[in-house]
């Protein structure tokens, strides 16, 4: 029976994964330009660092891979990542703005 709970394991991540890239894949990267001004105040600034709640180095977002852009705004969004700020801006965003979003910083957007 291992193998098969295994197997069902990997399905689950599988389809997971999937569902995020198929999110990012309907981004608009142009409409992406009206929504950016919340993020490059801090991923805009080359080697920025926060201070609240704690010193925190700033990723940069331009070249990320959409899928895992729109899937780290989504767990800010859901609680299952902690930073208030970036809580706080994904809770704003509806899930075409996280597509639109994710496909202007994977196509290499600052």
């Amino acid at each position: 029976m291992k193998g098969t709970r295994s197997t069902t394991i990997a399905l689950a991540v599988a389809l997971a994964a999937a569902s995020g890239v198929a999110s990012a894949a309907d981004g608009d990267a142009a409409a992406a330009k009206e929504k950016r001004s919340m993020c490059i105040g801090c991923h805009g600034i080359p080697g920025y660092r926060t201070t609240f709640p704690a010193v925190y180095h700033v990723p940069k977002l331009g070249g990320q891979h959409a899928g895992y852009i729109v899937r780290a705004l989504q767990a800010y969004k859901s609680g299952e990542r902690s930073h208030p700020t970036m809580q706080g801006i994904a809770e704003g965003l509806s899930e075409q703005d996280m597509a639109d979003l994710a496909a202007y910083y994977a196509a290499g957007g600052e």
